[in-house]
Order: structure tokens, then C-alpha cells, then sequence
């Protein structure tokens, strides 16, 4: 079996990653996968290189670009259907907005035999314009009448989709975005030692809570910065570190400054996914407050290293946490809220442990990478025995 996956670019980030976990677990049972990405540019960095190394044939498109393009996005329509044409894939898989829906209109073009969707987060959401949304959601309707099944990252996915009539509950499936967990083992790394290099030491009372998120517009810096600036002023062993670079990052730079938290904050910048688990190490807390989500895989990497998070009860959240089990949960952009469950958690060392211990319990085996290439797997093999079940009764 060929599978043919397709994505607008391979920044360092969730859908990038599951999309890449997904091809080399394809590849390792032996089936034929090919990645079709756009181009990779900006400051959130490039996953490229990992794909050239997957063991699977990589090939970038540059017509397939994420910005809206009508000249360029028919291009990239006709472009993809000549690789669908070259490739003869038994399955077109695509995956985020762009690719999704240029990819599945070329695909049906092509006469793909099987074509899946995963909705990694909605392509309209709430930060959007209403017109924009409206845009959005009739394209993805189009869209999902030329696909055999669509992979939801959560249920929250499934429920938003059925909610804006994309399509019916039954084509759609989840298969939770998933994490190489073998590679979250807290026991592996010295958390005084990473520490250190944020200017704390095995003495120091400081109480860390980490970010991590593209330095961009909808990841909630906005309500972040506030909510900071409270809680500093209310517990003075809270310490801030950031992980992640973006187009924003000059801007919130000038808040922190602002307000007078540029001393209490280490801006690491855009790191390599293979340092995430051991910087982890050395938070005692994770803060989300991302605007719209899919699955939150930063709020499961924390959790897999021990980490409760305090996130905004958004879309997928609510399936990593459990409030006051593996973390605390409030509600979107109530900053108030949002201060009282973070110094709850901060001034509580015990609870910290306790949900800490719990929150990894609980996603460990739920999300591990395996899980995702046996369940994708399994739809593959459905779709491919129904279709062949189909023609045989015309025959």
C-alpha cells in the first residue's frame, strides 16, 4: 500500500511533528509512504531535515504556500495532482488547513482511490473575522465530501465539526495526536542542572512556570503577559521562562519590560524538539493560554515529565487535563481565574506532585506515537477492504 501524505509546511510544531511520527511509522511496517510538504521559512523553525532522514520519499512543493493565493493555490491544485498522477498512491493523506484543502480537491482530480483528512485544529475558529469563518467552514464542507474518512486529533474536533455541519459524526474518528514518549522520562534528566542555566540555584525557593508556544498572535501571550505581571506582584518566588521564537517576539519583549518582568523571565528562544523533555525538567508548572487548539501536545509533554499544567478549558484541553487531577482548568481568557489556579498550584508543593504524578499516569500509554500508527493503520486497511467490498458489489 502507498500513502501519500500532504502538508503546507514543516515548522517546528504539533501537527508537523504528528505528521512526521505518522510517515515513519508507516514507513517502519513497511508500507510505501511519501511526504509532500510546502515551503519551510520563518522563525519557527524547520522539522525538513528530519523528513530527508525519515526513510520515505520527502518532496517540497513551493507552489503549496499557507498564505491565501487564489493564482498560487490553483497552481498548487494542478501541481499536486501531476504528484498524484506520478505517485499513483492507493491513499492521499493530508493533513492542516491549506494542504487539506487543496490537497483533497487535487486528490479527487487525480482519482485517488482513498483520500483521509486530519483536522489538527479547526481551520475556522474563534479569533477570526465571522467572514472569514464562514469562508473557511464552506470550504472544509466542499472539502469533506471528497473524503472517505477524517482523523479528528480530539473529540473536541468531531464536535465542532458535526457543529458546523462539515460532516456527519460517523466519517469522522479520533486518533489523538501523540507524543515519542519513551523520550519524556523525567528520570533521565538533572533538574538542578537545567536550572542552573536559568540562574537558579539547588537553594533557591523559585517556583517555575513554563511556556511553551510560537511567539505569535492566538497563542494567548496577550492574556499571559497580565496574568503574570498579577501573580508576580502576589507570589514573589515565581520565576517565567519562555520557549519558543516568532513574529511577536519583539513586541511582547517590550511588554515584559513594561511590566517590570524582564528580570523574572528567560526567553529561550526556538529550541530543537530533542531538548523539550530535559528544559521540562525544570519547570514546576506549565501555563497555556492558547487562544484555539486542537490537542495540546505541549500540555501532554509537560504532563509525561511530571508537569500540571493551568490552561484555559478551550477545545481539546479538557481531554489532557482533569481539573484538580492532573491540573487546573478555567475558563477562556477569564485572567482572574487564571491567576488564582496558577498561585493555588505554585504555593501547594504537595498538590503540584500529587497531580504532577497523576497527569503522567494518565497520558503515558494514551499517547503514545505507537498507538497512532496501529489505529491509522487499522483505518487505512477499513477504508481499503470497504472499497474493494464496494466494487465487488457492482460487479
Amino acid at each position: 500500500m502507498h500513502i501519500c501524505h500532504v502538508i503546507t509546511r514543516l515548522i517546528v510544531g504539533g501537527a508537523q511533528e504528528n505528521t512526521l511520527l505518522t510517515c515513519e511509522g508507516l514507513q517502519q511496517r513497511g508500507y510505501r509512504v511519501t511526504l509532500i510538504s510546502g515551503p519551510t521559512r520563518g522563525p519557527e523553525g524547520s522539522l525538513v531535515e528530519r523528513a530527508r532522514r525519515g526513510g520515505y520519499e520527502f518532496t517540497e512543493l513551493r507552489e503549496l504556500i499557507r498564505a491565501i493565493n487564489p493564482w498560487m493555490d490553483a497552481r498548487a491544485r494542478r501541481c499536486l495532482r501531476m504528484e498524484f498522477d506520478r505517485l499513483s498512491p492507493d491513499i492521499v493523506h493530508t493533513h492542516s488547513s491549506k494542504a487539506g484543502i487543496v490537497g483533497r480537491f487535487a486528490a479527487r482530480d487525480a482519482r485517488v482511490p482513498i483520500i483521509v483528512h486530519t483536522v489538527h485544529g479547526m481551520s475556522f475558529n474563534r479569533t477570526q473575522p465571522w467572514v472569514v469563518r464562514k469562508l473557511y467552514a464552506w470550504l472544509e464542507r466542499k472539502a469533506a465530501r471528497r473524503t472517505h474518512a477524517l482523523v479528528a486529533v480530539a473529540d473536541a474536533m468531531i464536535d465542532q465539526s458535526v457543529a458546523a455541519r462539515i460532516c456527519r459524526r460517523e466519517k469522522m474518528q479520533t486518533i489523538y495526536s501523540v507524543i515519542e514518549v519513551e523520550r519524556f522520562d523525567p528520570a533521565r534528566f538533572d533538574r538542578a542542572a537545567v536550572r542552573a542555566q536559568w540562574g537558579i540555584g539547588d537553594t533557591d525557593d523559585a517556583i517555575v512556570v513554563g511556556t511553551i508556544a510560537r511567539l505569535f498572535r492566538n497563542k494567548g501571550y496577550e492574556q499571559l503577559l497580565p496574568i503574570m505581571a498579577d501573580a508576580a506582584r502576589r507570589e514573589p518566588r515565581l520565576r517565567f521562562v519562555w520557549i519558543g521564537d516568532g513574529a511577536q517576539r519583539a513586541e511582547y519583549e517590550s511588554e515584559l519590560a513594561r511590566l517590570g518582568l524582564t528580570d523574572r523571565t528567560t526567553l529561550l528562544g526556538l529550541v530543537p524538539p530533542g531538548q523539550i523533555p530535559q528544559l521540562l525538567a525544570g519547570f514546576d508548572i506549565l501555563a497555556h493560554t492558547s487562544q484555539w487548539e486542537g490537542l495540546p501536545r505541549t500540555v501532554v509533554q509537560a504532563a509525561l515529565m511530571r508537569v500540571p499544567s493551568v490552561a484555559f478549558d478551550v477545545d481539546g484541553t479538557p481531554e489532557v487535563v482533569a481539573d484538580r487531577q492532573t491540573g487546573r482548568l478555567v475558563p477562556l481568557n477569564d485572567t482572574s481565574a487564571f491567576v488564582a489556579a496558577l498561585l493555588e498550584v505554585a504555593t501547594d508543593a504537595d498538590a503540584r506532585a500529587r497531580m504532577g504524578a497523576a497527569a503522567r499516569v494518565a497520558c503515558v500509554e494514551r499517547f503514545d506515537w505507537r498507538q497512532m500508527a496501529d489505529q491509522l493503520e487499522a483505518l487505512y486497511r477499513h477504508l481499503a477492504e470497504s472499497r474493494l467490498g464496494s466494487q465487488g458489489s457492482r460487479g
